[in-house]
């Protein structure tokens, strides 16, 4: 039904309340840079409406640092974009100090702690290669 995959990747030792905060922040990011992959209202049968969702499925994988990095690096290669979270975001209360906390470092050392990607489906299980589903 869909030529690609949406594939969210969170680092296995985080925090329950972190690996939820995470993704849903880089599910934020895949939807803010995908035209068209909003569906439209939902309604009950009483009539209540509700927010749309993404029309795609997504998969929720978990990996270590050393196998986010790769995962990283591989997507940097194919130069597929990326939703990042990175460790020191945490730490911040707002969009202009999340992206203040990126650019104060360097890619080779940022602390990736999540990242979200939407290509094509072969691409996209090329570059998590090595991750596993969240249990």
């Amino acid at each position: 039904m869909f030529d690609t995959k949406i594939a969210i990747v969170v680092r296995d030792d985080l925090a329950v309340w972190q690996k939820l905060n995470v993704t849903a922040f880089l599910t934020s990011g895949i939807v803010g840079a995908a035209d068209g992959i909003i569906g439209a209202s939902y309604e009950d049968a009483d009539g209540n409406r509700y927010n749309p969702l993404c029309i795609q499925p997504m998969i929720v994988l978990a990996t270590d640092a050393s196998g986010m990095r790769k995962i990283f690096e591989r997507a940097k290669t194919r130069a597929v974009p990326l939703s990042l979270y990175t460790e020191e975001m945490f730490s911040t209360g707002h969009d202009a100090a999340n992206r203040a906390a990126v650019k104060a470092v360097a890619a080779a050392d940022l602390t990736i702690v999540g990242l979200a990607l939407r290509e094509e489906k072969k691409v996209v299980d090329k570059i998590t290669k090595g991750a596993k589903m969240h249990p």
